[in-house]
């Protein structure tokens, strides 16, 4: 029976799939003296009649596809088994009662739990799944009030990244009147008093724009409760300066308003500070040279202290005073190390320190003269969050998580350093039957690599393994060991995962970051390439059976792979990708990924962007790798027209007898965050069937 699947497979792979005929359009501009031709931009048009079929007939073809694959509904159900399992988030204390998110294992969302003792089962406060009948609508960021008498709530629908706020009693859930709109990329802080909050909202999109509009020009207010959205008082708005984002939160003792704002051409960022406790006060700018990156972490009265890599590119912890603020009165409180210091976090009294050594993480607690107190004991290759709480905390709460273990929270005594197990769920998953170990990769210009790989135990080096290759390689993100239910399933099947820390991301700093961006992104490629070719070399699989994956900037690494080196893949998997490299700036938030990627308007940097653009890099006639591009009607970061303009390209240029080139179109679905879980369950599903159709 298994030689008969596995034959249908093989048959099914490489039929010759009847692609919907794709209109094409003459579209063509001269761009810097290039003449570039655009066939397919009536496709950026999501509300068009005419795109709204092609979605339909795109989605028929590939899911006839799909549900013919032998092995999908096999692989359906051991994720639902597998996925039925208790997750808790980190808890966090807020007027006396312990608020966190909690799923019983296949609900689409996850349920905001409140409880009087942590050792109680808790009470459901607000459950985001029966706000729709299939689950799309998704609470983001949550904020108790100081007293622990009210929750603000983000709720997102489709998954957009516009949110509506909303508040809520906590003693009986019932919704207060509050209903804030337009609301995007912000946070939300209460006042000390509890009257109201800060947040910021964007102007109201055009109708039909609300997906693919710019969205510019934010507005930092403040709402009291009670009082509708139209009398919330505008603290900040800069029309000089409409791609400028900011940020703000409201310190642990109320008394600042700390703004964090960054421009469009520039990876620094400003803070501004408004003193609350004095009625009137303007907004000062505290640090507006736009020298460096700089992150606040909290106060002790009006000394106040920062995570900055200014003169210290690997970062360090300074304080300034704002009785004497000028730079020569600052106080480095915790030097730069040789590690990364990825991020630092406050918990009674103290400072708790994430390093990055070599992509894994490691914990130092430090009183807040920036002595060191203690390393927090933690297991191997891991990566860790938590750690927060308020200055009188006497403890703390942290997770940690590897590749091959859902990890468990752990709650640290801060006087003595004992951590002890709070949570650990219990999963089908036995992680103990597979191994990951870090390499280091040589790459195209000599550049060492660090890679995990994780396998079951005992493998055999012979090339006989389907591998998944999976990065980002940008906007000074790290990527370390994590635990994802989806690759479970896959390493039991008998894959390989591979994670590579590419040039672009944040695991050894701001150079680290520099080199993969603007005029040096294809080093993030280069990277990714080396790796791939040193897994063949090194015989944990062959071209054919090697997949590469990744997803949003992630999604541009995959598809810049494939078109530059389509001999080296068996499969990709290029998921809500920024594909087209000329035009990626005239939607939504696009522009603010400027400071990664550069300019098409600038002569020498189009020419760059122009070159490695997975959208115009296609060749007709190109055998490329069996590819499932995926995306999400709804989302609004990275808008489908990416993904849509390279599926038509690229089904129009594969090579007649290559395999598959399908687009899988998630209705109701945006960029990631809030997915339902009936829906992350099919498209994993049909991702690992497709690669095992596919890598042979």
């Amino acid at each position: 029976m298994r030689s008969l699947l596995l034959m249908l497979s093989t048959t099914l792979s490489c039929l010759a799939l009847d692609y919907p005929e794709t209109r094409k359009t003459d579209v063509t501009e001269t761009l810097h003296g290039i003449e570039v031709v655009d066939p397919y931009r009536w496709l950026e048009d999501d509300q068009a009649e005419e795109t709204k079929a092609w979605v339909k007939q795109q989605n028929e073809l590939t899911q006839s596809y799909l549900k013919s694959l032998p092995n999908r509904d096999e692989i359906r159900n051991r994720l639902t088994k597998v996925w039925e399992y208790e997750r808790i988030s980190i808890p966090e204390e807020k007027g006396g009662q312990w608020f966190y998110r909690y799923n019983s294992g296949l609900q689409n969302q996850s349920v905001i739990k409140v409880s009087d003792r942590l050792e109680d089962e808790g009470r459901v406060l607000l459950d985001p799944n029966t706000l729709s009948d299939d689950g799309t609508v998704s609470i983001g960021s949550t904020e108790v009030s100081n007293d622990g008498k009210l929750m603000i709530y983000l709720l997102s629908s489709g998954g957009s990244d516009w949110k509506e706020i909303r508040v809520m009693r906590v003693s009986d859930g019932k919704p207060l009147e509050d209903h804030l709109q337009w609301v995007k990329f912000s946070g939300v802080s209460w006042a000390k008093d509890d009257s109201g909050f800060f947040y910021n909202r964007y102007p109201q999109p055009a109708k039909g724009e609300e997906l693919t509009g710019k969205t510019e020009s934010p507005t930092l207010c403040f709402h009291r409760l009670g009082d509708p959205q139209s009398k919330d008082t505008e603290l900040l708005h800069l029309p000089e300066h409409p791609r400028r984002l900011f940020g703000s939160g409201v310190s642990e003792d109320g008394r600042f308003l700390v703004i964090s704002m960054s421009d469009p051409d520039s990876t620094n960022n400003r803070v501004w500070i408004k003193d609350l406790e004095k009625e009137g006060s303007e907004i000062q700018k505290l640090l507006d040279e736009n020298d460096a990156r700089y992150q606040f972490l909290g106060n002790e009265g009006a000394r106040l202290f920062f995570l900055t890599d200014l003169d210290a590119p690997r970062y360090r912890v300074i304080e300034i005073d704002l009785k004497n603020p000028a730079p020569a009165n600052w106080k480095e409180l915790i030097a730069q190390r040789s590690e990364q210091l990825d991020g630092v976090s406050m918990a009674g009294g103290n400072f708790f320190c994430q390093w990055l050594r070599d992509a894994r993480d490691v914990v130092t607690q430090h009183a807040l003269d920036g002595k060191q107190v203690r390393e927090i004991d933690l297991p191997g290759l891991c990566s860790v969050s938590g750690f927060r709480g308020d200055k009188d905390d006497d403890q703390t709460f942290y997770s940690v998580t590897s590749f091959t273990d859902p990890g468990a929270i752990y709650r640290l005594d801060i006087g003595t350093g004992e951590s002890t197990l709070w949570r650990k769920p219990d999963t089908e998953f036995d992680g103990s039957a597979y191994e990951t170990k870090q390499v280091f990769i040589e790459s195209k210009d000599g550049t060492k690599v660090p890679a995990f790989i994780t396998h079951k135990k005992g493998i055999k080096l012979d090339g006989s393994h389907r591998t998944i290759l999976y990065g980002y390689g940008g906007f000074n993100i790290n990527l370390g060991p994590s635990f994802s239910m989806a690759r479970a399933v896959w390493l039991e099947r008998g894959g390989v995962f591979v994670l590579a820390n590419l040039r672009g991301g944040g695991e050894y700093g701001r150079e680290w970051h520099l080199a993969g961006t603007r005029l040096r992104k294809q080093n993030v490629f280069d990277d990714a390439i080396s790796v791939a070719e040193w897994l063949i070399k090194e015989n944990y699989t062959t071209s054919s059976k090697l997949a590469i994956q990744g997803g949003s900037n992630g999604g541009l690494l995959v598809g810049a792979c494939m078109t530059q080196r389509p001999d080296l893949f068996g499969a990709a998997l290029p998921a809500v990708g920024v594909l087209d490299m000329l035009r990626f700036n005239q939607f939504t938030i696009g522009w603010a990924w400027e400071t990664d990627y550069g300019r098409p308007e600038d002569a020498q940097e189009f020419k760059a962007l122009y070159a490695y653009s997975p959208y115009h890099r296609l060749k007709p006639g190109t055998r490329y790798p069996a590819t499932l591009v995926t995306t999400g009607d709804h989302d609004d970061r990275v808008v489908p027209a990416h993904s849509f303009k390279f599926a038509a390209r690229l089904q129009e240029y594969q090579a007649k007898d290559a395999p598959p080139t399908l687009i899988r179109i998630a209705i109701s679905a945006g960029h990631g965050a809030g997915t339902a879980l009936t829906k992350v369950l099919d498209r994993v599903a049909d991702e690992w069937a497709f690669l095992e159709a596919n890598l042979k």
